[in-house]
């Protein structure tokens, strides 16, 4: 019961991410890129505060220890939130740009979602070893990044640069959270990146753009929705699922955030793929749904 429990909590997950492509384009319309992501940050982080105490990791060291573990904790997920934090800025930028310039945000989920064949691809920088089946996965993955992409003429468009640049910053994320996440409070550590990249696009909003409360105020469905759904209940249901479902099957079911983007921006905006570009995302979801198949054996003596 509760397997079927967390997959029901990831597979909303993957639903709320993938219509939040189309409240991004949507948000564009009435306020610029960096004075939404700090509007929806912020509520993001101001959502998660009463659920801080769901993260706290379970340990006989931290029983035993007591207060002395809980400030190594709380120490470590404070630098982790703000590393995290800084990544999530970025990516978040690079994909707000990338929807704002597409006609499709059907394609911008797709091709952010090539940060699962990435992480594997960047592991080899840190020595850790990549399967040849991974390999195959990437090619397939270019192959249908090309149709998908690549127009008349063979080039790219500005926001496909700016869409591939976000799927490698959230690659980058991904690695980071991998390496701070054992011994910290997981949602801590959201709660802290999302403050701090809200901090860090109130900076830049102020800087580049002219924000007001009028746009914020006929923007504010889709920025609630991004703040409240998209960084705060999604989030909380992806850790809360995740305790009954193993990760292997997690990340499979929330890679389907990249056919919901489709799909919400077909039923919701009345955007259209070409078959070429069906073809496209077709064989990058493929390749998306083999490459989780693809993991690391764990030894024999972690595993329960």
């Amino acid at each position: 019961m509760k397997k079927w429990l967390g997959s029901g909590m990831l597979l909303l997950t993957a639903v709320i991410w993938g219509v939040a492509f189309v409240a991004q384009s949507v948000g564009m319309d009435y306020v610029e890129p960096f004075t939404f992501n700090f509007a929806r940050y912020i509520i993001g982080g101001i959502v998660l505060l009463p659920f801080l105490g769901l993260g706290n990791p379970k340990s006989q060291n931290t029983k035993k220890n007591g207060k002395a573990d809980e400030k190594k904790i709380v120490k470590k997920s404070l630098i982790g939130g703000i590393g995290c934090g800084l990544l999530l800025c970025v990516a978040s930028m690079l994909q707000q740009f990338g929807i704002m310039y597409t006609d499709v945000v059907g394609k911008a989920g797709f091709i952010t979602a090539l940060y699962i064949i990435l992480v594997p691809v960047l592991g080899i920088f840190l020595r850790k070893k990549t399967k040849p089946l991974v390999w195959l996965c990437v090619g397939i993955s270019v192959v249908g990044l090309y149709l998908l992409c690549v127009s008349d003429g063979y080039r790219l468009e500005v926001a496909d640069l700016f869409l591939l640049a976000c799927a490698l910053m959230f690659a980058f994320h991904i690695i980071f959270i991998d390496y701070i996440s054992p011994g910290t409070n997981g949602v801590l550590v959201s709660c802290v990146q999302f403050f701090t990249a809200g901090v860090c696009c109130m900076a830049a909003m102020f800087l580049f753009e002219n924000p007001g409360i009028a746009g914020m105020l006929k923007a504010y469905i889709p920025i609630l929705y991004t703040g409240v759904l998209s960084c705060g209940v999604a989030y909380t249901f992806q850790i809360l699922g995740q305790k009954y479902v193993e990760p292997t099957k997690a990340s499979l079911i929330l890679c389907l955030e990249s056919v919901v983007s489709v799909l919400a921006g077909w039923i919701l905006l009345h955007q259209a793929l070409s078959v070429r570009e069906l073809i496209g995302c077709i064989i990058m979801f493929a390749a998306i749904i083999i490459a989780q198949f693809v993991q690391k054996e764990e030894p024999e003596e972690n595993k329960e």
